[in-house]
């Protein structure tokens, strides 16, 4: 493995991708510790801590895990890439829905550069508005249990808020597009990733602190335990990395055509269908839906109704939270791939080209195989994201560990971007090697794509 490492350093033009990358991903860091101004840092951060060993995971958890620890320091990537991010998968989704945004897709390279262009201003828009909300969020001490985060509220404050936290969104997503266009992998994913990375260490030292090695009378988990998650956590990126490559391959035979004196097509060929067609997407979309109300209630007394209702009913880790959660899952995961996918068009595809499955009628038969076989895996991933999003959860309740020391290792989300992130990755690297003779991680093997 030492000497496939090396490998990448020997090939001048991937040893300058490599280094701007990481050079890019630095910068990155750098600036999640550059606080915005008006802003005690110390009052917010102990906040944080107070209200995920209160109140475990919620909205504002996710995106300070998504930061990589800004929006608990509120420094100027405290927003991080998450508003390109929804306005990425807003698009995509008008795109599907919208005729007109779908006729600008079918035009190419040019269709993609209007689709990001739009995305840009989409992004701009939910920057200022997450800002601008933020900067009120921030200025009522009511929501931090009295203790006073901006020690000087006011327009000034507003202003400089949004316009700090908007440019710092902004440059993020521009690093994104440099380490895409001049580096190695996708530069976003990267980036989240990074940020996931960065929360490993804090989380390493919380499970140290209740192992307690040198002081037994401090300790809360034993031995068995650690050893248990460690065994436990292999298994799990086993697992993904096995339904992340998964896929169901159906096989197409293209027809002989007879132009002039050649014979073109006769070739046979398949469809990969991926078990994990939505990827992340529906589980961060099940996730925002169902921590939505409980971290609505924390802003409410605890002694009105509606928030005893919402923390009772959405209490994580109880019956009907793993319930709702999973149907959340199952919905997004057939909503995402009734938009990315559609049989019909497919068919029609496959028939205009001289396409077929074999055993099955070209046009609306295909189309309704297509859907049928879909359908199907789609219920098996559905499943398998919806394993991986509960995980956490009976985790905590079998080793009765707090949900801080563990959502860096088992989070559904963060797992599954980390291990499709680097797949991707290796991937690329892989084929760069190969191109200039070198062999590639996995010796007489071959990484498949994501896509």
């Amino acid at each position: 493995m030492f000497t496939k490492l090396t490998n990448i350093f020997r090939v001048e033009e991937l040893r300058k991708k490599v280094l701007v990358t990481l050079s890019l991903l630095i910068v990155y860091r750098i600036g999640c510790f550059i606080p915005t101004p008006g802003i005690d840092g110390q009052a917010l951060s102990n906040f944080f801590e107070q209200l995920s060993k209160i109140q475990g995971q919620t909205i504002l958890g996710i995106i300070n895990l998504f930061t990589g620890g800004a929006l608990r320091r509120l420094s100027i990537f405290a927003l991080g890439i998450m508003p390109y991010i929804s306005a990425s998968i807003i698009m995509q989704l008008l795109t599907g829905i919208v005729p007109a945004l779908e006729n600008i897709a079918r035009e190419g390279r040019a269709g993609y550069e209007k689709i990001n262009q739009y995305t840009r201003y989409l992004t701009l828009f939910i920057c200022l508005i997450q800002g601008f909300m933020l900067a009120l969020w921030l200025e009522n001490p009511q929501n931090f249990r009295g203790v006073v985060i901006v020690p000087n509220p006011g327009a000034l404050f507003r202003f400089v808020t949004v316009f700090t936290l908007t440019c710092g969104t902004i440059f993020i997503m521009w690093l994104g597009e440099q380490i895409q266009e001049r580096g190695i992998g996708n530069g976003i994913s990267l980036i989240i990733t990074t940020s996931i990375i960065s929360r490993i260490p804090s989380a390493l030292y919380q499970l140290w602190m209740l192992y307690s090695p040198f002081d037994p009378s401090k300790r809360q988990i034993s031995t068995i335990t650690v050893v248990s998650l460690m065994v436990l956590w292999f298994l799990v990126v086993l697992a993904v990395v096995l339904f992340t490559q998964a896929q169901r391959r159906i096989p197409i035979q293209y027809g002989k055509r007879i132009i002039g004196r050649r014979v073109y097509g006769g070739q046979s060929t398949y469809l990969p269908i991926r078990v994990d067609m939505a990827g992340v997407i529906a589980i961060i979309f099940a996730q925002s839906v169902i921590l939505f109300p409980g971290t609505i209630a924390t802003f409410f007394p605890k002694s009105t109704r509606l928030a005893t209702f919402f923390q009772t009913i959405f209490r994580q880790g109880g019956l009907w939270y793993n319930l709702i959660y999973i149907a959340l899952i199952m919905f997004f995961m057939y909503f995402y791939t009734a938009i990315v996918f559609n049989p019909q068009e497919i068919a029609n595809n496959l028939k205009k080209y001289g396409g077929f499955i074999p055993g099955i009628r070209p046009g609306r038969q295909t189309a309704e195989h297509l859907d049928y076989v879909v359908t199907r895996i789609v219920f098996i991933g559905a499943i398998y994201v919806a394993v991986i999003a509960i995980l956490p959860g009976v985790i905590m309740k079998l080793f009765n560990i707090p949900s801080y020391a563990i959502t860096s290792f088992f989070g559904g989300t963060t797992i599954l971007i980390m291990v499709g992130v680097v797949l991707d990755t290796m991937r690329q690297i892989e084929g760069q090697l190969l191109i200039r003779y070198y062999d590639g991680f996995i010796k007489g093997k071959e990484l498949k794509g994501r896509r």
